[in-house]
């Protein structure tokens, strides 16, 4: 049974997407393609359907990644099916545990930058959708920051369940 794990931010066109992306390639160069699950969402519906914002396109075209995407909200059942729910910001944070019925669920939703020891305090991964394109390629370095130890975390975890 593949590991799974869902990035969500507000509407699931920018921050979300984008780390859907850079973990699902940290995830195929490390050879786990095959046993670890990418998807994203958003905590609000406002976008569902729409594809990501074009300056997340565009930062993770030139980043080398891959870029298709359909936007789509966090459904609460889907906690039953994932091993981690990764919020972009602390307000993402409260927003799923909230939703979640259990505390086995709850303890699913990590910060993603809590995955980055240089973050230090701020957590919180800024939402660039009002801004320039200067924030996506912030939003970027942050989330490619943060995947080499969530990466590692998730290893750790598929070794664990493999002994």
């Amino acid at each position: 049974m593949a590991y799974r794990v869902c990035f969500v931010c507000t509407g699931n066109i920018c921050r979300s997407p984008m780390a859907e992306w850079v973990f699902r390639a940290r995830v195929e160069e490390a050879g786990l393609d095959g046993l670890v699950e990418v998807d994203s969402a958003g905590t609000g519906g406002w976008h569902a359907g729409d594809g990501a914002d074009p300056r997340t396109v565009s930062a993770l075209a030139a980043g080398g990644y891959g870029t298709a995407h359909t936007a789509r909200r966090f459904e609460p059942s889907w906690f039953a099916d994932r091993d981690l729910v990764i919020a972009l910001d602390t307000g993402h944070l409260r927003a799923l545990r909230s939703m979640a019925s259990a505390p086995e669920d709850a303890a699913k939703v990590r910060l993603l930058r809590s995955y980055d020891p240089a973050a230090g305090g701020d957590l919180d991964v800024p939402d660039p959708y009002y801004g320039d394109m200067s924030g996506f390629l912030e939003c970027l370095e942050m989330v490619e920051a943060a995947s080499s130890g969530l990466l590692d975390a998730v290893r750790d975890h598929l070794e664990r369940r493999a002994a």
